[in-house]
């Protein structure tokens, strides 16, 4: 029998529990996927406390969206795929398990060159990064604020727009700032005079930021550095973004991705596959669990106490 993580309620980690499942089946254009590594996200963690607006919970809710591992059965209809694949998934509901059915549509062929702990790391942050540099159109030429440059977005936002010729300066914790200076961004420390390093960091204007941090300094100093207010978004501050007169991707936000954004979120992780298997890009590995202590690596996300992508290994 499969087993999976669930929660019945909303609360801390700890209603997060590991249950037997029945063994899922493939239907239709989908594919069983034996689940290596679970990417842990912090939109993991926001839907379980309810600092996400979600339905009512109705049924015990499975957890994860990102993950990798080997197909086990595939259904009718299934072009592409075989028993046996390593694949990386994303846009699933339940990778913290043993085992998933899932749209072979949302499935990622792997190589042998790329982990399963790195691909299971792509899904939310990867394609978020890559569709928000699409959508703000970041290119040649361009200076690129990201703010929390060392967290998983901004590591993969600092990459692609890198790769695309454009200049980073990346704010993150003194700690950090080696890793951020690895990946070819300009490495500045948050706190009291902070637009004044960034000016100081780069010859000429900064035309473009992502908020990938959500603070309030982080807010103004994008306003008071970039002059295009259009060209500076936010992954976090989703609900106030309109008001603060900035975009938003998700992160709460009451504006749906278009079609092309989603398009692009698809994009980015096939495009970070070849990059992986390239050596051209690289995902920060941090603390491997087991599937079991699910809910120790949600406290160390909402402590910020880890560094690189938490997995879960059934």
């Amino acid at each position: 029998m499969a087993r999976a993580i669930v929660y019945t309620e909303l609360g801390s980690p700890d209603v997060l529990q590991l249950v037997d499942i029945p063994d899922p089946v493939a239907g239709p254009g989908e594919v069983v996927v034996r689940i290596e590594a679970a990417g842990v996200n912090p939109l993991d963690a926001k839907r379980r406390s309810g600092k996400r607006p979600m339905p009512p919970i109705t049924e015990p809710r499975r957890v994860g969206f990102d993950g990798a591992g080997t197909i086990e059965s595939v259904g009718d209809g299934v072009t592409g795929f075989s028993v046996g694949d390593r694949v990386a998934v994303r846009d699933a509901s339940g990778t913290y398990a043993t085992h998933i059915a899932i749209s072979a549509d949302h499935l990622y062929a792997l190589p042998d060159s790329v982990t399963a702990a790195e691909a299971a790391g792509l899904g939310i942050p990867v394609g978020t990064a890559y569709q928000c540099l699409r959508s703000l159109e970041v290119g040649e030429g361009d200076v690129l604020l990201v703010h929390a440059g060392s967290g998983a977005v901004g590591q993969a936002a600092i990459q692609f727009a890198v790769a695309w010729g454009a200049t980073v300066v990346a704010t993150a914790s003194p700690a950090r700032h080696e890793q951020v200076r690895d990946l070819g961004a300009i490495p500045v420390a948050y706190g009291e005079g902070l637009a004044d390093r960034v000016r100081a960091a780069v010859d000429g204007a900064v035309t473009v930021a992502l908020d990938c941090a959500g603070t309030d300094e982080a807010i103004a100093v994008s306003k008071e550095v970039v002059a295009d207010h259009d060209r500076i978004a936010t992954i976090v501050r989703g609900p106030d973004a309109a008001e603060l007169g900035i975009r938003a991707f998700s992160g709460g936000s009451p504006v749906p991705l278009t079609e092309q954004e989603i398009a692009w979120r698809a994009e980015g992780i096939a495009v970070a596959i070849d990059l992986i298997a390239s050596g051209d890009f690289q995902v920060e590995l941090g603390a491997e669990l087991p599937l079991a202590e699910a809910a120790e690596a949600h406290r160390l996300i909402e402590a910020h106490e880890a560094h690189g992508k938490i997995t879960l290994i059934p």
